[in-house]
């Protein structure tokens, strides 16, 4: 049977949660996070979860800090973790599939930032270097009749048959 006073029946009358209470009730009553800090929740949660054979297909490097795209991808991992956690149902579900489940092979990964090194040494990564392109490279190019300036770059695509485009 149904209260008649919690019903939404009447539309409005119900209100949203969160909405009936000052906002610095809701500050105040914010969660705090489980771990403080990246390496508390690295060697807290994610190290003994996530064992893997290390060696072949999966990489990591015991300086994992001295890599700053696996601590990048590692920060993205515990915060969201951190937020996912708390959301009824299916939240650590929905933190496997859009965040460990794409993040995990990438990170570990035979071509992943820890690629060089092993679980007892730590090897450098390389930096791709870049030169840097002549002065004149960017100057824009107001060739066209439109006054449109162009930069230097790939070729426009050509109009597929019909004169529609190429999209879907």
């Amino acid at each position: 049977m149904t209260d008649p006073e919690l019903s939404p029946a009447d539309g409005d009358d119900v209100p949203e949660a969160g909405l009936d209470r000052p906002a610095e009730t809701a500050e105040a009553e914010a969660p705090e996070p489980v771990y403080a800090a990246l390496e508390d929740w690295l060697a807290g949660y994610f190290l003994p979860m996530f064992r893997r054979t290390l060696g072949g297909e999966y990489r990591w490097c015991h300086q994992w800090w001295q890599h700053g795209e696996a601590i990048s991808r590692l920060t993205a991992l515990w915060h969201a973790w951190e937020v996912l956690r708390l959301q009824p149902g299916t939240g650590i579900a929905t933190w496997y599939r859009d965040h460990l489940d794409h993040q995990l092979p990438i990170l570990m990964g035979a071509r992943g930032p820890f690629y060089q090194c092993s679980e007892t040494t730590h090897r450098e990564p390389h930096q791709a270097e870049a030169a840097p392109a002549p002065a004149e490279w960017w100057d824009l190019d107001t060739g066209d009749d439109v006054g449109d300036p162009v930069l230097p770059g790939p070729p426009s695509l050509p109009a597929t048959p019909g004169g529609t485009d190429a999209s879907i």
